[in-house]
């Protein structure tokens, strides 16, 4: 027992009063023998569902055990359904400016086209965004929000591709044509029936950014040069040609390990939390209502069903990826590639990223949705690329012919 721990003990000793017998006397080797009777089972950690880390740690120590009184119940289990509304669902407007239903009719059918937007201000970039399979244009609500703290007058278009999300064909289709070659249209339409209904004389100058199959689109678009000049890059999260096609061989696994419904709205989130799907719950509580629809038919408990039936899309799967790594490198215009892990990049991007023929950022703290995962640092990288491609901010050399019309010397 060292000098401190004795005087420690002298000095608690005297504070009792006489009337009150003093305890037994300390013995440093009883100390050592003592455990603690602490009941785990009754109590609980609470940690942040926001938080992007896959476990919680904490820690605690005493000189002593601590037995809580039976009236007391200080580690008692709360009663109720903890945090129920962090579950609750968050509207787009919190997001966009507002929403616009694009009408294109062919002979066959009609379709109307669902996107959030929020308009560019002068001469600000316009960041377009195509999600995922499965997904909708809200994937990308969390890092709008974002993006804008960091650029106030950039403007963001976010689409439903067709089959998803609130976007509309009619007559309905037995069989959604997915394919490469109809997506790539449909962004070029959306883009430009965009500028058409909002009035805009000139086509902004554009960052295409896509999402796992919406990468594969907007690289498609960007290698087409149908945008023209007005592209300043693109930007492609978390996929690349090798590694998506590896893993379409276990997509139907996937798929069949998935619940087919939800007694809820909420339970559907809550389920994207807690497997880790969405690792962030602001994200989550925004993008899932939009992949999820209530039928008042069904009359099991699982009446809130998928949107998007990805098991249909099979046919599409291959074709969305084939020839992808060639037409990033070769397109025009400035190129991104986030990953959430370097075991993403097959044999062609990893000689290109070796050449620098684009930037390379990698997460391995993110899931596959790196941009709901961690909107605030994908931000920041977008945010980045754009402004060092922005062509409005290059300050060019005077030209030899000005200089010799103002008098001076070269």
């Amino acid at each position: 027992m060292s000098d401190l721990q004795r005087a420690f003990a002298k000095a608690k000793l005297s504070s009792y009063p006489a009337a009150m017998p003093p305890p037994a006397s300390f013995n440093e080797a009883d100390k050592e023998e003592e455990t603690d009777t602490f009941d785990t089972e009754s109590a609980e950690l609470h940690h942040d569902d926001d938080s992007s880390s896959a476990s919680s740690a904490s820690s605690a120590s005493s000189t002593g055990t601590i037995i809580p009184s039976q009236n007391q119940k200080l580690f008692a289990r709360p009663q109720g359904s903890p945090n129920k509304r962090t579950m609750d669902q968050i509207p787009w407007t919190t997001y966009f400016e507002r929403e616009l239903f694009l009408e294109s009719t062919t002979d066959t059918s009609t379709i109307t086209y669902h996107v959030y937007l929020t308009s560019p201000v002068g001469s600000a970039p316009l960041f377009i965004m195509h999600h995922g399979a499965g997904s909708s244009g809200l994937s990308f609500a969390a890092l709008t929000a974002e993006i804008r703290k960091r650029l106030p007058s950039a403007g963001i278009l976010s689409l439903d591709a067709r089959g998803h999300g609130s976007t509309k064909i009619t007559p309905e289709q037995d069989v959604l044509d997915l394919s490469l070659e109809t997506l790539n249209s449909d962004l070029l339409s959306v883009i430009d029936k965009t500028k058409t209904q909002m009035g805009w004389k000139t086509m902004p100058p554009l960052v295409l950014i896509g999402h796992s199959l919406g990468g594969a689109v907007v690289t498609d678009v960007a290698k087409s040069g149908k945008l023209g000049n007005a592209v300043l890059g693109y930007a492609v999260l978390d996929v690349v040609e090798g590694s998506a096609i590896d893993a379409l061989q276990s997509m139907q696994t996937y798929l069949s390990t998935r619940p087919a419904g939800f007694p809820s709205l909420e339970s559907g989130i809550e389920w994207h939390i807690r497997s880790r799907t969405i690792r962030n719950s602001m994200s989550a509580r925004t993008s899932v209502p939009a992949l999820l629809r209530h039928d008042p038919d069904v009359r099991s408990s699982r009446s809130w069903t998928w949107r998007t039936d990805l098991a249909a899309t099979q046919p599409f799967w291959e074709g969305w990826f084939i020839g992808l790594s060639k037409k990033f490198l070769e397109a025009r215009g400035g190129k991104l590639l986030l990953l959430a892990g370097t075991d993403r990049l097959d044999k062609e991007l990893t000689i290109g990223q070796m050449q620098g023929k684009y930037a390379l950022q990698v997460f391995p703290e993110a899931g596959h949705f790196i941009h709901e995962d961690l909107p605030e640092k994908t931000a920041m990288i977008i945010v980045d690329f754009y402004k060092r491609n922005d062509r409005s901010a290059l300050v060019l050399p005077p030209k030899v012919s000005d200089m010799l019309r103002a008098g001076k010397k070269v």
